[in-house]
């Protein structure tokens, strides 16, 4: 298949537009328009890993971690980032990249934390904000069904674990067409009342073109009158981290001991201990110190994420555990939820795990 046919189920499935705004996700390098027939997934895009891709004969290479952070003045292979874009280039190897968004999804790598623990009763730490819309538009009543279908077929009308959700209320609507119109009802130059249905429901942001092509493809009218609007809701099933319930309270050193081996983690960080059994516990996989505070109001025992610096171990002041698991063990597992993506839409596609450990640090 095309890189453009899979490039856009992961840019809808794993939406861009939840990333973060200094990130930069999606198709790092490739030709949209290039074959494809096999995908290398890893957590990390290193000189390596593009060695492994070649050996393996993938055409791709899924990482979570961007390849391209900023921008590339230059491209003369002084630095390992050149190299592997020239490399890829050179052997025809695309590389596409699920980062913060992928963080940030119902079922991303926090939740995937939480599910390898085992916790029950699992919801968003800090849900996401500002990615919702509200369509609302005016149907001709025998007309409704097949509007109605073609935008929730779009990916609209989605509220939590329930899809198909809108609102109908019927009213009455006018107009009168111009001379080079053809109105569906009425003639033009002639004011015409039309007893119509409005409909309403909501869709994330980065669904809105595809949901306003449906509806004018599917709309009678030869202008479709329709308001967009943003909603300052939150986004309940989307965000970053998450927290749930151990099945049983454990002791501490036990909960870390379970980390440690949950996570294989060669050592681990932790903060005084509370000495209170550890029941709810909230996690950030990666760098997710700065969900500290949101832990703490969540009422959780314990919070685990990585990149810890030294001063905040200080900040929970034995309201919480707070643990430091390491960055790359607590997102190895983020190539999985990538995995299981692919495998699920494309079951025909070669995909294979990258077997190159790319964890930069080492332990004595």
């Amino acid at each position: 298949m095309k890189l453009s046919e899979l490039s856009t189920f992961l840019d809808s499935s794993v939406p861009l537009s939840f990333q973060e705004e200094w990130d930069n996700s999606g198709l790092q390098v490739g030709n949209p328009d290039m074959e494809i027939n096999s995908t290398l997934i890893a957590l990390d895009v290193t000189e390596a890993v593009v060695e492994e891709a070649i050996r393996t004969g993938s055409d791709l290479i899924l990482s979570h971690h961007p390849l391209i952070f900023s921008g590339i003045r230059k491209i003369t292979g002084r630095s390992s980032t050149e190299r592997i874009i020239m490399d890829s280039v050179r052997n025809n190897i695309a590389v596409y990249s699920a980062h913060t968004n992928l963080d940030m999804v119902s079922n991303g790598v926090s939740r995937k934390m939480a599910q390898k623990l085992g916790l029950e009763n699992i919801s968003v730490l800090r849900t996401l904000k500002n990615k919702l819309l509200k369509l609302v538009t005016f149907v001709p009543e025998e007309h409704l069904d097949r509007v109605r279908n073609a935008i929730f077929n779009a990916g609209a009308g989605v509220t939590g674990n329930y899809d198909l959700c809108g609102f109908t209320a019927e009213g009455t609507g006018s107009f009168r067409g111009g001379e080079n119109t053809k109105p569906f009802a009425g003639k033009k130059g002639i004011l015409h009342f039309e007893k119509e249905t409005r409909f309403e429901t909501v869709l994330y942001t980065h669904l809105k073109d595809r949901v306003i092509k449906a509806l004018l493809g599917a709309h009678p009218y030869e202008e479709v009158a329709y308001d967009i609007y943003a909603l300052d809701n939150d986004n309940i099933d989307s965000g970053l981290g998450c927290i749930g319930e151990l099945p049983e309270a454990v002791d501490e050193i036990v909960f870390l001991n379970k980390l440690k081996s949950v996570f294989g983690a060669e050592g681990i960080r932790y903060s005084k201990l509370t000495g209170r059994p550890v029941k709810k516990v909230a996690l950030c996989g990666g760098s997710g110190a700065s969900l500290l505070n949101d832990a703490v109001k969540s009422g959780a025992d314990a919070f685990v994420t990585g990149d810890i610096k030294y001063h905040a171990f200080f900040e929970p002041d034995n309201r919480l555990l707070l643990v430091d698991c390491g960055h790359y063990e607590t997102e190895k597992f983020s190539v999985e939820i990538l995995y299981d993506l692919i495998v699920k839409k494309f079951p025909n596609f070669a995909v294979r795990f990258s077997e190159t450990n790319t964890n930069p640090i080492n332990y004595l």
